[in-house]
């Protein structure tokens, strides 16, 4: 295992499965990057289930979307509501031979009513503390190409001749 501070080539890390030695054979800035030179090495035979792309310096990323209000929260419980209600409506319609489209569009409205107020109330209940909608998500700050011990001299041979290469969109 090594120490947040080491990034060089061919150091080990701790491996997924314990009974396995990896080590780092190449890095890259982007995830793309390290994905297109898996892809590589499984273009050439090398065997890839003895391998893992991993992401090291991690963080949270909240990507702030928006202003919630309640009648956003509102909206927002109409639509899964009647999503729901959707759901369940064709459900039952399975098993109703005549009017089968009412007993969907039924569905449909009592579930964008129950939504609407579930999404009002889930709201208020906030008191303001979370007024505002994002998106997180997870990003590193390099991506790694780790293999087993004995099958890291091929990689770095394979990896070799893809950073040889021209880059293709």
């Amino acid at each position: 295992m090594t120490t947040p501070g080491d990034r060089g080539q061919g150091v080990p890390i701790q491996p997924v499965d314990p009974t396995r030695a990896m080590v780092t054979v190449a890095t890259y800035p982007e995830y793309a990057d390290a994905q297109r030179a898996m892809d590589f090495l499984s273009d050439n035979n090398f065997p890839v289930e003895h391998s893992a792309i991993v992401g090291t310096n991690l963080r949270m990323v909240e990507q702030v979307l928006g202003r919630m209000t309640t009648g956003k929260a509102t909206l927002y419980g109409i639509g899964a509501g009647a999503w729901f209600g959707l759901f369940i409506g064709l459900l039952f319609a399975i098993f109703v031979p005549r009017a089968w489209l009412t007993m969907i569009l039924t569905a449909v409205l009592i579930g964008a009513i129950w939504g609407a107020i579930f999404g009002a109330i889930a709201h208020a209940m906030t008191r303001g503390k979370r007024d505002f909608t994002a998106a997180r998500s997870l990003q590193a700050s390099e991506y790694g190409i780790s293999v087993s011990a004995q099958y890291a001299e091929q990689a770095q041979q394979l990896l070799a001749r893809l950073s040889a290469q021209p880059l293709t969109t």
